[in-house]
């Protein structure tokens, strides 16, 4: 058995199958991941066997994963196009069951308009890498229907990153940041509705996360009161007004012909 580091819960490998704590909203991810095994989507789990003793058995993605401070792999250009095609190719595939899933008993509450199953957390430290190329993802814990541009908000915010000078997870200018957000909207195909709206929708994303994270830590989450402990929220809402402020230099990279 191996514990594998990251995350919120206590995760373990056992061969080449993960044992992960189960939730009240494990069997909708199931019926999810099952879809993406019948559309032959790969890169993400498979399920092993039904949750019956509150933990879920999921296959093991080989690969690198990105922590903080990230791996030079995951901030190399390959990383960052193959990311959002990886991405693009999720939503695509995810369309079809997004239109018949049951918009409750997520632990992420559903949104408005339903066009996709959102992943929820499509960030580094949920994918895994081959070399420099974005080859799975994994950790569907906040899957829940909604719009392409809500997955794709917090995804950029991960994998650009769009984050202040302050925040030490990030790197690069506000001028780089800008090219490298054009460069995952065009390898993606955000049209330019997505384009317009998506300063606006990371910076609501992220003041959903705070929000999130306050509720859980109030419940008495103790990964989510140590990471407001650790100010992390306090970085969430500095980025967002960042990201807000310097919205002319992200929107003439974004929407530039």
């Amino acid at each position: 058995m191996e514990i594998l580091p990251g995350g919120i819960n206590e995760i373990v490998r056992i061969g080449d199958t993960v044992r992960r704590p189960a939730g009240p909203w494990s069997p909708h991810v199931h019926e999810l991941l099952r879809h993406l095994e019948a559309a032959g989507f790969a890169g993400v789990p498979r399920v092993r066997r039904e949750i019956s003793d509150g933990y879920e058995y999921l296959s093991f993605l080989p690969g690198d994963v990105s922590n903080y401070p990230p791996l030079a792999a995951a901030m190399s250009a390959p990383a960052l196009t193959t990311a959002a095609a990886l991405l693009r190719s999720y939503h695509d595939a995810t369309a079809t069951f997004a239109a018949t899933a049951p918009r409750e008993g997520w632990q992420a509450p559903a949104l408005d308009p339903v066009e996709v199953l959102c992943h929820g957390d499509f960030a580094p430290y949920n994918c895994v890498l081959d070399g420099t190329r974005v080859a799975g993802m994994f950790d569907f814990d906040f899957a829940h229907p909604g719009p392409r541009l809500w997955d794709v908000a917090y995804a950029v915010y991960r994998w650009v990153p769009l984050t202040a000078p302050g925040n030490t997870d990030g790197f690069g200018t506000t001028d780089d940041q800008a090219a490298r957000l054009r460069t995952f909207c065009d390898s993606y195909g955000l049209d330019r509705a997505g384009r317009t709206a998506l300063v606006d929708a990371v910076a609501v994303g992220l003041h959903a996360l705070v929000t999130l994270m306050r509720t859980a830590a109030a419940a008495g989450h103790e990964a989510f009161a140590g990471h407001l402990a650790d100010g992390h929220h306090l970085l969430y809402l500095t980025d967002a007004d960042y990201i807000l402020a310097h919205r002319p230099t992200f929107e003439s990279h974004l929407l530039d012909q």
